[in-house]
């Protein structure tokens, strides 16, 4: 340190105190290159290149960019020649690296096998974080997965070290607090097959949830296709305080913006607030942005994040991106897309549910609310933890309302289980004494993985459709998400909110105003909570649970069994028939909310992740049919007779019949998982029409040869009938920006047509014409 400081103060005294930052530190690093993470000692931070193109977009443009712009354009492949406008063309972009999590890495590297590539392209991982399901407690829990699931993880360890990739064993943690403590900086662009990815913009980064298809053409070095975002500004003045936390913040935003509100656009927080809030923080805030449709969330570069990187062990990355702070923050004058204000000072404590994680409250009227609505009062279970709510700080603000509860005699009225984010989190508050006071309370230190969060829980408090309710420190609360029970009102808020109501075993409890009875009789009530951001000391990092891919892999194997139902090496799909789509029948129409989840379940489906056509039996499973109001309860038109939606597809596949699926608004909200697209291309779907999409899912149809398509007009989803032939026409003058239209044909023998938008770019329509993304990357090799 005391000798890169003399260095620049000796270029600053050759260069002048006005020379551009961009010129001390390119001087230093002409010495000294700094390693992106102490995993990849040969891949380095490149900000003279983020630099360099964002002086050529910034004077192209001729005006002040976005943080948001800065990093995104700073990433173009083509600077001086690619179309820029926000929320119309779509931009080759060369992001930095890849990270995948276990359930969705299975499909990607299947994939990337298939493209016939020797070895990623860019610095790649993947995290085993999805597949343990939580029962008995962490270290049970833990042994039980690695025995279940001994095939999968084998298959990924030995895939990640033919090709190149990073390995994090199970027990290493949920993978977007791997990346915030290893991987993330300020001003990179990592891509990751999971909705959460944007967690990383804690760290002023900019983490983009993807499908797997996606993954692998940065993987395989072609430029990634991403429409061009807007940018949501959110101003945030004041400061934190009180039981008030940086969850409030994104809980209030969702109540502002809805579940779609942030679609094709960024959301940016900037202003006076944002350091009033901790690096792990931001990171909450900007993990749960996916509940609000955004590409992704960023917050500009502090402080804050400058200290979390030297004690996560990146002090090198920390001094050098100092040099580059002008870089990492918006430039003054940029414009909005939308703007919105946000005084900390006067945010209050919310919680958010149930059934979907924008319905927002404060937690001081929540009581009188689930009254009003007749939603349970008791809270059976409060759960803390997972890649949202996991920090050392969420621990510690726990922590500190526990420890009050315990001095006065009390523990937990509800159940309680803890959810530690990584290794290093575990064993930094087993530690610091966190773990003991949490255990004490009632909790149940569980796995450091998803578990509850994503369905991994094999709950037995209540019995399937018993109404109930759990409050939690997650991210989603959708329809039997948490527990596969659909009669569970699940709440999201912070973790000091989810202790507090766990230990008052109520809704109709706000601990800012309310009392609690001690063990004697005395009433009190809770203070603030309180919790150091990082610990004093340095982190623990607890057992080493990272595999090195060696620096040659040709000669491993990798083996699929035939006979294994867990994996299942892939078939290409087959290419555009060069003509119109006829006659294809309606699957299912669908009523309402239709999230991934509705589409491909997770839960116990999450094990057949890797074998596409075992979990093409979960396919929209939970879907609402408009016919009927049923679940997973369709009309076969060949039979006459009724039964569920993946077995009709079958019968309809079987017999040569292609079919289309109808749809409402937000079409595949929710988790970023490619086999809810998967999925119907390989049952025979065809096209999947609806008033709007999700942006994730969108891209995820466009990339295994479905044809996403919008009604023009939203109204005509009620023209729709469940027994219509539906022919689609236009295709073989398929081109961008030209609709294409649906002869809607009648069982009375009326007709009409309607017109149909999409979203295809050129490149997008050579993928549906090939058959698939997949299918076109082999075509261009040979």
């Amino acid at each position: 340190m005391a000798t890169y400081c003399l260095t620049v103060a000796r270029l600053q005294l050759a260069l002048g105190h006005g020379a551009r930052r961009l010129h001390v530190s390119a001087a230093y690093r002409a010495k000294a290159n700094v390693s992106m993470s102490r995993f990849e000692p040969t891949s380095f931070v490149n900000y003279e290149k983020l630099q360099s193109n964002v002086d050529i977009v910034r004077k192209r443009l001729n005006r002040p960019l976005t943080l948001s712009e800065k990093i995104v354009y700073g990433h173009l492949d083509d600077p001086h020649n690619q179309d820029i406008d926000r929320g119309r063309t779509y931009l080759r972009l060369r992001p930095d690296r890849v990270a995948m999590q276990d359930a969705t890495a299975q499909m990607a590297m299947l994939q990337f096998i298939s493209s016939g590539l020797p070895r990623v392209a860019v610095p790649s991982t993947i995290h085993c974080d999805h597949l343990i399901e939580a029962q008995a407690g962490g270290v049970k829990d833990l042994a039980r997965a690695k025995e279940v699931n001994l095939e999968v993880y084998n298959f990924l360890a030995s895939a990640g070290a033919k090709y190149g990739v990073g390995f994090w064993k199970p027990g290493s943690g949920i993978i977007h607090q791997i990346i915030l403590e290893n991987y993330a900086y300020p001003g990179v662009m990592l891509i990751g097959t999971d909705s959460h990815t944007p967690n990383g913009g804690g760290l002023g980064a900019i983490c983009i949830g993807v499908g797997g298809a996606d993954a692998v053409d940065v993987m395989a070095g072609i430029p990634w296709e991403l429409k061009c975002p807007k940018v949501i500004g959110v101003k945030l003045t004041g400061s934190l305080s009180g039981w008030t936390s940086p969850k409030d913040v994104i809980l209030k935003v969702a109540g502002i913006l809805t579940v779609k509100g942030g679609t094709g656009a960024i959301v940016e927080y900037h202003g006076p607030g944002v350091d009033s809030i901790s690096c792990t923080g931001m990171a909450t805030i900007c993990n749960m942005g996916a509940e609000i449709g955004a590409t992704t969330s960023v917050f500009p570069y502090n402080h804050r994040m400058k200290t979390y990187m030297e004690k996560t062990g990146r002090g090198e990355i920390a001094v050098l991106t100092d040099q580059y702070a002008d870089l990492l923050v918006p430039d003054e004058g940029c414009e909005y897309d939308q703007l919105i204000e946000l005084n900390l000072d006067e945010l209050k404590p919310h919680i958010n549910g149930p059934f979907t994680p924008d319905l927002a409250h404060p937690v001081s009227e929540i009581g009188a609310v689930a009254k009003k609505n007749g939603w349970p009062l008791e809270v059976k279970v409060g759960l803390i933890g997972s890649c949202t709510n996991s920090s050392y700080e969420d621990m510690g603000r726990a922590a500190s309302v526990a420890k009050q509860a315990l001095d006065k005699g009390l523990t937990c009225k509800a159940e309680f289980t803890v959810t530690p984010g990584s290794e290093q989190i575990r064993a930094t508050i087993e530690r610091d004494g966190y773990s003991k006071i949490l255990g004490d309370v009632g909790g149940v230190v569980l796995a450091n993985a998803c578990g509850p969060c994503i369905g991994q829980w094999d709950r037995q408090d209540v019995k399937k459709g018993e109404k109930n309710t759990i409050v939690t420190s997650f991210n989603r609360n959708f329809t039997a998400r948490n527990d596969a029970n659909p009669a569970t009102h699940a709440f999201v808020t912070s973790p000091e909110i989810v202790t507090a109501l766990a230990i008052a075993g109520t809704l109709n409890f706000n601990p800012e105003t309310d009392y609690l009875t001690a063990a004697n009789g005395e009433k009190f009530k809770l203070d603030p909570p309180n919790g150091d951001e990082l610990p004093s000391k340095d982190f623990d990092p607890g057992q080493d649970t990272y595999q090195h891919p060696p620096p040659d892999g040709q000669s491993l194997r990798v083996d699929v069994s035939p006979e294994s139902n867990r994996l299942q090496l892939l078939a290409p799909f087959d290419k555009w028939s060069g003509g119109d789509l006829e006659d294809l029948k309606v699957l299912i129409k669908v009523k309402g909310k239709c999230t991934t989840d509705h589409i491909s379940a997770a839960g116990p489906w999450l094990k057949f992740r890797g074998h596409l056509d075992n979990i093409s039996n979960n396919m929209l499973i939970g879907a609402v049919n408009s016919e009927n109001d049923a679940i997973n309860k369709i009309k076969n038109l060949l039979t006459g007779e009724y039964g569920g939606v993946p077995d009709v597809a079958r019968h309809y596949k079987a017999n040569g019949v292609s079919w289309v699926v109808v749809g409402d608004d937000n079409y595949g909200e929710g988790s970023s998982r490619e086999h809810a697209a998967l999925e119907p291309r390989h049952l025979g779907g065809r096209a999947i029409i609806v008033k709007s999409f999700a942006r994730i899912h969108e891209t995820n149809l466009k990339k295994q040869g479905v044809l996403p398509l919008t009604f023009s007009n939203p109204s005509d989803y009620d023209k729709i009938r469940p027994d219509d032939k539906v022919s689609i026409k236009g295709l073989k003058t398929f081109t961008p920006g030209k609709p294409l239209s649906a002869l809607v044909k009648h069982s009375d023998g009326s007709e009409e047509t309607l017109e149909l938008n999409h979203t295809f770019n050129e490149t997008q329509i050579e993928w549906f014409k090939a058959g698939s993304a997949l299918n076109r990357m082999k075509e261009l090799q040979h």
